[in-house]
């Protein structure tokens, strides 16, 4: 089995490359293999240009890079999103990533009522990490969760994919002890996330 960890922060000595190398211990103790991306170091464009959109429109992408990381999603049974909470959501780059990447036709397809309904080969399920300056109550109470609801709820319970999120927040606050802590239960969470083994030979890697 896969675990894919897609990371999103510019500074590689972030809490964030901090949480997503916990994810990498937790997939590689659970014995899963792992596909590392780092989305500020690769370079990805997040931004839906005209002609992406019209290939969006017909269930395509024209970007290479956009189709490589379908291809490994499509070998993942796991995927771990990794980011920073910047004025309530995720960053750009992360948002692109949501919008480029995940076309119909490929992550979905029309369901009941409109809703989409995932079509993933093997993905299973979903794990959103977050940090954030803000206090977590103010975050919840006063900003609604923004990131859950735009991202486990708005994107992978919308597809039907179970997805669970785990959020860090005033991270730069906080005591060591307490960081030490959360990535302590970001590996063991990813170690114990519970798959089901698929078909190996469903989707070709390399």
């Amino acid at each position: 089995m896969r675990t894919m960890i897609v990371v999103n922060h510019p500074y590689e000595g972030s809490f964030c490359h901090a949480l997503a190398d916990a994810a990498v211990h937790g997939a590689r103790r659970a014995g899963r293999e792992v596909d590392l991306v780092d989305l500020d170091a690769s370079g990805f464009d997040p931004v839906m240009r005209r002609a992406d959109l019209a290939a969006w429109r017909a269930h395509a992408t024209i970007d290479p890079v956009v189709a490589d990381l379908q291809r490994r999603i499509d070998a993942a049974d796991h995927l771990v999103l990794v980011h920073p909470v910047w004025w309530e959501t995720a960053p750009a780059v992360m948002k692109g990533f949501i919008d480029k990447v995940l076309v119909p036709g490929w992550a979905y397809e029309d369901g009941v009522l409109g809703l989409p309904r995932a079509r993933f080969v093997r993905l299973q399920r979903v794990t959103v990490a977050t940090t954030m300056a803000t206090p977590g109550p103010a975050y919840r109470w006063l900003f609604g969760n923004t990131a859950q609801k735009a991202s486990v709820r708005g994107v992978w319970h919308k597809m039907g994919v179970p997805a669970r999120w785990l959020s860090h927040p005033r991270v730069a606050e906080v005591s060591p002890q307490r960081r030490e802590r959360w990535l302590a239960r970001m590996e063991d969470r990813v170690a114990r996330v519970r798959l089901t083994p698929r078909d190996e030979a469903l989707v070709p890697v390399g």
